[in-house]
């Protein structure tokens, strides 16, 4: 039975059971992917997936139910689960179904051509291939990976909604181990968007640059530094405290955030954009969870808390209109909050202290004149506490000399506060770039920042 055919049938038997409030909500897909070790195919997988979740309102209370299975039969249980379900919750959470009227924007053709397993697995070979090639140093245990997915979501409900998104991509991955006498070193670099897009030997030439960049890096005695942080760690720590701008952890009393909109908690160059259809991102939304129409919108604006992110719940709670972000994480999931493509806006404007208005990375380390160049952070799961802000990451990067990127450092420990690095934001970079596809910053420098090192700096 296709989507179609059970979503008439659900409605069908709902109707019947006088069910007047019900929402229908379905996700399909598909992947095949393949990982190169040496000069073989370490891995190859064909992956499909398909699921509904059926949500009810009797009496003011919410059931659901999913399924994977769309047959007659199983739509009925379905709906019988879900209306069961809804009546013995003793919950006093609001349950609420979206009304029909937003605009929905229409999303650019999707003209991807679906590679073929085969397409895949040359792909992920060549880059493979051309991380080995440049540089003889680079050993067993270099890896390459290629894929392509589809997913389509799909929603409707009682009051009119009948919405449909459909995405595709593909994604490349390259992790280059390098050695040097006994000491190994790993780069990565990855991408996401149109395979015949991808540039394989700059993306092997990324990663191998990354592995053979912290070749013989020292330590650094423990103080406080001025640090740039490279784009890509302070997008990785916008990640990890994305939750706080959630609206659903402020009304658990688990932001800092709650209760602050309208405030200022950012350097007053700092916007924090959430952009559902972001021109580089190729996974495009035009509705959220709950089907409320999605739009752009700056969280943070010009280091003011414009908003928190909402869904309908949290909405209604705060007497504001939803942001559009709810979120499911798969089709059986309950509804709950997450931003799109979420990322901290490159500086432009009037011109700052160094007399630049945008500045590329190099720019900042010239402002910083000494200091750290941070490029890398790790143990976020245990070292970053979301609730609190508090931050104490293992970390890797270059000495800052004279202005410029000097010898490599690792094994050194950064902490902070996330919020307190907001507003001790003192530049911002122009080299905007994304982790994970959806979290994105420029570079950042930030004076006094704490660190723990070793003992003694390495010399020039």
């Amino acid at each position: 039975m296709t989507y179609q055919e059970f979503k008439e049938t659900v409605t069908a038997i709902a109707r019947d059971m006088q069910i007047a409030d019900y929402e229908l909500y379905y996700t399909e897909g598909d992947s095949t992917s393949v990982e190169i070790y040496k000069d073989e195919v370490k891995s190859y997988s064909v992956e499909e997936e398909l699921g509904v979740c059926f949500r009810c309102i009797v009496d003011g209370r919410a059931g659901y139910a999913s399924t994977e299975n769309l047959t007659t039969q199983e739509a009925r249980s379905l709906v019988q689960r879900a209306y069961e379900n809804a009546g013995s919750m003793e919950s006093e959470e609001i349950a609420l179904l979206y009304q029909k009227g937003d605009t929905y924007a229409t999303l650019p053709e999707n003209t991807d051509v679906r590679p073929t397993g085969r397409e895949l697995t040359d792909k992920a070979m060549e880059l493979q291939k051309e991380m080995y090639a440049l540089d003889s140093r680079v050993a067993d245990g270099t890896q390459a990976y290629m894929a392509y997915g589809r997913q389509k979501y799909a929603l409707c409900n009682s009051n009119g909604l009948d919405l449909e998104d459909e995405i595709s991509m593909a994604r490349c991955y390259g992790m280059a181990l390098v050695a040097d006498g006994e000491e190994m070193y790993d780069g990565f670099q990855n991408k996401r968007g149109k395979l015949q897009e991808f540039d394989l030997k700059e993306i092997a030439g990324e990663a191998v640059e990354d592995a053979t960049a912290s070749i013989g890096a020292g330590s650094v005695p423990s103080g406080k530094y001025t640090v740039v942080f490279s784009n890509r760690t302070m997008a990785t720590l916008l990640a990890t405290y994305a939750s706080v701008f959630s609206a659903e952890q402020a009304q658990k009393g688990m932001s800092l955030l709650a209760g602050k909109e309208g405030e200022r908690i950012a350097a007053d160059f700092v916007t924090i954009v959430d952009d559902p259809r972001y021109e580089d991102n190729p996974v495009k939304r035009t509705f959220d969870g709950e089907g409320v129409a999605t739009y752009a919108k700056n969280v943070v604006e010009g280091g003011i808390l414009h908003t928190l992110l909402h869904n309908l719940k949290t909405a209604a709670r705060a007497g504001v209109k939803s942001t559009g972000n709810a979120s499911k994480p798969s089709y059986a999931s309950v509804v709950g909050i997450s931003p799109f493509t979420f990322y901290i806006r490159p500086k432009t404007g009037t011109q700052d202290a160094c007399g630049q208005r945008e500045k590329e990375p190099e720019e900042l380390l010239a402002c910083a004149g000494e200091g750290l160049y941070v490029t890398e952070v790790s143990g976020l799961h245990a070292g970053a506490n979301p609730v609190t802000g508090d931050f104490s990451l293992s970390s890797k990067g270059f000495q800052i000399q004279d202005g410029k990127k000097g010898a490599p450092v690792k094994n050194f420990t950064v902490s902070g506060n996330f919020f307190s690095l907001l507003r001790q934001m003192e530049q911002i970079g122009s080299d905007l770039d994304f982790v994970n596809g959806m979290y994105g910053s420029p570079s950042v420098l930030v004076r006094e920042i704490s660190v723990a090192g070793g003992m003694q700096r390495i010399q020039e």
